[in-house]
């Protein structure tokens, strides 16, 4: 005897909507589905165990469109628990509530006196289509919410962000949540405050993304809590950045103690892509730099560290270079002198390619650092230094 299941509240006489639905239809163990629209009809056969009707699949997106002085926020009725507090200001403030839905928030146009800032307790989309925002009062992107804040660049968009150079704001662009940029678009930001791009937890860098371009820094080009990753992509950051291009620390606690999380390593992660990176407007900079390990296991590489006690890479923690995932080629140019301002006599702060306080290890690629530096040094290495694999040119201080 057939026997039929209806699993959700729907009936066959509801199920055709006006939005397209997916059936899974059981016959004889054996599960296959079937795209149904309004005007199609379902006819049952013998054999048939079990249907299955998916809700239709909506996304929640809130549309924001910047016009010079103004700024214009559709929110459908659909999407719950979003509000715009800012009315028709260029300095847009939404708050949500919806602790179920991921709202997209899209953004396009221009204003040279606008900011958005984003308030909530859910992960959420910045979808970035074309968008010219200059703050003159903070920072361009402030994303108030502890969790996973995805910002995606559409396809072939340039986009560009400043901040207000007398401002308070920790970045240009900010999250107190963990950042994944992704998407086929172009980033270009301006930090004239203190970092460019910075995230209170993680920050990861995926494939798809076309090109993220720091063109200024009044302090870290990119600042991390817990750690950074890179997957792909490609990363150049300016000659204007003060502080370091890229660094990673641990996550603390209001009383600076480190928090205990699998996630808070302090780290590094490198896994594909291209980093262009030139430190040569601040001494004691670093072009990449981590409390915690760093790990590189492909990508192409070319760090300057061309001011007086630059380092190309420098780690609290150990280095491993390899090729596990892509081919690796890192090449690093140390031509800076001794820091004029450190008074730490156990490290003078000289000008390196690499300083680890780890140990190092290198399994694959090509590690190729060029000193021209008075006194500057190769790769300076505390722990112990391997290499089981690739090639490494550079001078080796364990001292």
């Amino acid at each position: 005897m057939r026997k039929l299941i209806l699993t959700t509240a729907l009936v066959l006489a509801s199920a055709l909507t006006a939005f397209a639905q997916t059936i899974y239809i059981c016959k004889d163990g054996d599960y296959t589905t079937r795209d149904i629209s309004d005007g199609m009809e379902i006819s049952l056969e013998e054999g048939i165990d079990s249907i299955t009707f998916s809700e239709p699949q909506m996304e929640k997106v809130v549309n924001i469109v910047y016009e010079g002085s103004q700024a214009s926020v559709t929110i459908p009725s659909f999407v719950q628990g979003v509000r715009c507090s800012s009315g028709t200001s260029s300095d847009v403030v939404l708050v949500s509530t919806n602790l179920t839905d991921e709202i997209i928030y899209n953004v396009v146009g221009s204003s040279d006196d606008g900011s958005l800032v984003i308030e909530g307790d859910y992960k959420l989309t910045i979808r970035l289509n074309g968008v010219n925002l200059a703050s003159k009062k903070g920072a361009a992107i402030h994303v108030k919410c502890g969790k996973r804040i995805a910002v995606d660049m559409a396809d072939g968009s340039v986009n560009n962000f400043s901040d207000a150079a007398n401002g308070t704001q920790k970045a240009c662009i900010y999250t107190k949540g963990h950042f994944e940029f992704e998407g086929g678009g172009t980033l270009n930001v301006t930090g004239n405050a203190n970092h460019a791009i910075a995230s209170k937890e993680y920050l990861q860098i995926k494939k798809s993304v076309k090109a993220i371009n720091i063109l200024k820094a009044a302090n870290d080009a990119i600042h991390a809590g817990q750690y950074f990753q890179m997957n792909g992509g490609e990363l150049n950051i300016t000659n204007t950045t003060v502080g370091d291009g890229i660094q990673a620390e641990y996550e603390l606690d209001d009383n600076d103690l480190i928090i205990k999380d699998e996630e808070n390593t302090g780290g590094i992660v490198i896994k594909g892509g291209v980093l262009n990176i030139t430190m040569e407007n601040s001494e004691d900079a670093k072009a990449i730099k981590a409390e915690g390990d760093i790990d590189i296991s492909g990508g192409t590489f070319v760090l300057n560290a061309v001011s007086n006690g630059t380092r190309g890479i420098q780690t609290d923690g150990d280095l491993v270079i390899s090729e596990d995932n892509n081919p690796t080629n890192i090449t690093i140019y140390a031509k800076g002198a001794k820091c004029t301002l450190a008074e730490d006599e156990l490290d003078p702060h000289r000008c390196m390619g690499m300083k680890i306080d780890g140990n190092m290890t290198v399994r694959g690629g090509t590690v190729n650092v060029y000193n021209t530096g008075s006194k500057s040094k190769g790769i300076k290495v505390t722990g112990v230094y391997q290499v089981t694999g690739g090639t490494v040119n550079a001078v080796v201080d364990n001292d």
